[in-house]
């Protein structure tokens, strides 16, 4: 059997007395977009930032291309394309040079790092303003930038937090365009949004936790079987989510 790409074993995160995430079990193998979906305060971020080694989990682990990231951070996030929500960037610096630094923190070759610049910064509509600080960039051009360094590296896994976030339809219709190319050559995407119909027009698989545990794991089909429903992502998500919330 194929080793996942992302595997989260009995992974339990406590914050003082509030428990955020409990016995999460995960296994996403290359190749899949993995759509990680919940209501606000569900525990998406707590895994996210565990998986990405911001967090340490209270107990269990999470491997990234079979690396634990907390015994093998460097060898963990050298796999890694992150995408946060609210990017941070350095604004003194123009959109170009940051590229760069972050090509060299990656130790992506000079020549590699031109040819990547060229084609995400084309791709995305940056090229006009890759002289201009960051400082100045809107919200959504800061959202391109960081989505054209995270993949610079050609990471194995890419983790995205509400990519659509800023941009306008062009631009996300590139992205969700990129994500799926990315996958097809087997990149494991773990993708936390609001958005359901991108979850529904992309993942592969959907896992949905609340109130910190996951809830169902599967695709669409088996969403509606599990409800009885014959509806959208949307209908289904408020379908077990509220369920699940009264029964609570």
């Amino acid at each position: 059997m194929t080793e996942p790409m992302i595997y989260i074993e009995n992974m339990t995160k406590f914050y003082e007395q509030v428990c955020a995430v409990r016995n999460l079990n995960l296994s996403i193998p290359a190749g899949e977009v993995f759509a990680f979906l919940g209501p606000n305060g569900a525990g998406k971020t707590t895994t996210i930032k565990v998986l990405t080694g911001l967090l340490h989990p209270t107990k269990g682990r999470a491997l990234i291309g079979g690396f634990d990231i907390q015994k093998q951070p460097f060898e963990a996030k050298r796999l890694i394309g992150y995408i946060p929500d609210h990017p941070y960037v350095y604004e003194k610096l123009s959109g170009y040079e940051f590229f760069r630094f972050i090509g060299d923190l990656f130790g992506v070759p000079e020549n590699i790092q031109e040819e990547r610049f060229e084609y995400y910064f084309n791709l995305f509509g940056l090229m006009n303003a890759k002289d201009k600080l960051i400082e100045n960039y809107s919200h959504g051009m800061r959202q391109k930038l960081v989505m054209s360094v995270s993949l610079m590296h050609n990471p194995r896994v890419i983790i995205v937090d509400e990519p659509m976030v800023g941009l306008d339809p062009q631009s996300s219709n590139v992205v969700k365009k990129l994500f799926r190319q990315c996958a097809d050559n087997g990149v494991a995407l773990f993708l936390s949004t609001h958005t359901l119909s991108v979850a529904e027009e992309l993942s592969d698989r959907i896992g949905l936790i609340n109130h910190g545990e996951l809830i169902f794991l599967g695709t669409m089909d088996e969403m509606r079987r599990t409800t009885q429903k014959d509806g959208n992502l949307e209908e289904l998500f408020l379908e077990l989510t509220g369920r699940e919330i009264a029964s609570a």
